[in-house]
């Protein structure tokens, strides 16, 4: 319990906190899942355009720190492998 009005202003902070970065989380899964929608339905162009806004998504979701840099750069490296192996 917080006691001091300062440890409940860090309560009241990382509530508030907690709801924004899982909003974020929601958005890089959303923007992850749209591509690799598109590339299983075959469209090639489709899912270039979706993987083009995907990828300022994760990297401004990995610059406020919510993920590491490094996950962001993993997905977008393997949904890049799965569009260019797209005949």
């Amino acid at each position: 319990m917080a006691n001091s009005a300062q440890a409940r202003k860090r309560a009241r902070q990382s509530l508030k906190n907690r709801a924004h970065n899982a909003s974020l989380r929601t958005a890089f899964r959303t923007a992850v899942k749209k591509v690799l929608k598109a590339v299983e339905a075959g469209d090639k162009a489709a899912a270039q355009a979706t993987f083009r806004d995907s990828t300022k998504v994760l990297d401004r979701i990995a610059d406020k720190g919510v993920f590491h840099k490094n996950k962001a750069a993993r997905h977008k490296s393997r949904l890049s492998a799965k569009i260019k192996a797209m005949a």
